[in-house]
């Protein structure tokens, strides 16, 4: 990894907590303008960090969102317990979804979450067990 950890952060994320979702990502947001990253790069990281952790508040148990920042870039872990992927090149594909009709009501579910990330990380890295859960690796380069 790129140079020293600035900053490091553990966020714990429920599952089906919709009081609390997005409040991650936000904090991710406000910590990475505090730092004096360019706004770019907080952009970025703050969208995918929020389509992330949205995954996990509708589709898994539980699951963590890792921060730590070097002087050269982002790193977002996430990892959830919870239903796993069962085709990931499918749930990459912009539009696809497996949201039930009470998320898509909430306004989510729009087959975008994955594909935003990937389209906002320099480097993002999938990993899924049906059943257990899945893990994403995510970095912006600053």
């Amino acid at each position: 990894m790129p140079g020293q950890p600035l900053f490091t952060q553990r966020f714990e994320i429920t599952g089906r907590d919709f009081v609390n979702a997005g409040k991650a990502s936000t904090t991710v947001k406000a910590i990475l303008r505090e730092i004096g990253l360019p706004p770019t790069a907080v952009r970025r990281a703050a969208i995918a960090a929020y389509e992330a952790e949205m995954n996990v508040v509708l589709y898994a148990q539980r699951g963590t969102l890792e921060l730590q920042v070097t002087p050269s870039e982002v790193r977002i872990h996430v990892q959830d317990q919870g239903q796993g992927i069962e085709d990931i090149e499918l749930a990459m594909r912009e539009g696809y979804s497996t949201a039930t009709e009470e998320i898509r009501e909430m306004g989510f579910g729009a087959g975008m979450g994955l594909p935003n990330i990937r389209k906002n990380a320099d480097v993002f890295h999938i990993s899924s067990v049906v059943g257990k859960g899945t893990e994403l690796d995510i970095i912006i380069r600053v």
